[in-house]
């Protein structure tokens, strides 16, 4: 049996606009009456987002002092995964589309993910991706789960899974961050990073994934056209 494991944020869903509605609001909230800010445009913000840059960092270039900075960071922690924001959420271009063909080729499919039972509930219903995905068939966090890091974090719930699924004679991970490249190192797990998500390709390399691709799409159809095997460089 072949498995593929996915990370949600990033190869599924883009959540760039989500992220971009949140730093306008904190940057709103922090500044003082009259205080000139210099609102950065999506695709610089996102790009920096990409990049690793600090949240303290972006609110400092955004023309907020070293006091703001610290408040804006601690209020964009506390917004970011509200249930007013999660509206912003899109699905990443043929990203269906890839869930569909893996599915239909009968690969086992999981998600994992660092979203909470109810934040991942609501994309689920939102564009109907429960049924690529059973009960038994999704990692993440219990609503009440205290998150400290998503490298450390993610591990757990990798470990969680492998614990419990059925054996499989091949396992994929897709994801974009470097969590998802730790999670599957751990447990010997081949590792594909997607620059459809949070981390740019500099960053990716970082980590040594397997390989580095587009999207889910590409993920999938490299899996599927059993091509990994003679590629001796990143995609």
């Amino acid at each position: 049996m072949l498995r593929l494991i996915t990370d949600f944020d990033g190869p599924i869903m883009d959540v760039s606009e989500r992220y971009y509605r949140v730093y306008q609001f904190c940057l709103e909230e922090i500044r003082r009456p009259g205080q000139s800010v210099q609102e950065l445009a999506k695709s610089e913000f996102w790009q920096m987002k990409r990049s690793r840059i600090p949240e303290k960092q972006i609110a400092l270039t955004s023309g907020l002092d070293e006091m703001q900075a610290q408040e804006f960071a601690q209020l964009r922690r506390k917004t970011v995964h509200t249930e007013p924001y999660f509206q912003y959420d899109i699905l990443v271009p043929g990203a269906v589309e890839a869930l569909l063909k893996i599915q239909q080729a009968g690969v086992d499919l999981a998600v994992m993910t660092m979203r909470r039972v109810r934040e991942l509930d609501y994309a689920f219903q939102k564009y109907d991706l429960g049924k690529f995905f059973p009960e038994n068939r999704c990692y993440c966090l219990s609503n009440d789960y205290v998150k400290t890091r998503d490298i450390e974090d993610k591990p757990l719930l990798m470990t969680k899974a492998v614990g419990e699924l059925p054996p499989a004679a091949d396992t994929w991970m897709v994801g974009d961050t470097e969590a998802d490249i730790a999670a599957a190192k751990k447990h010997d797990i081949k590792v594909m990073a997607v620059e459809s998500g949070i981390r740019d390709r500099t960053q990716l390399e970082l980590y040594h994934p397997d390989f580095i691709v587009a999207n889910l799409s590409t993920a999938v159809d490299l899996i599927l056209e059993s091509k990994l095997p003679s590629l001796s460089s990143k995609i």
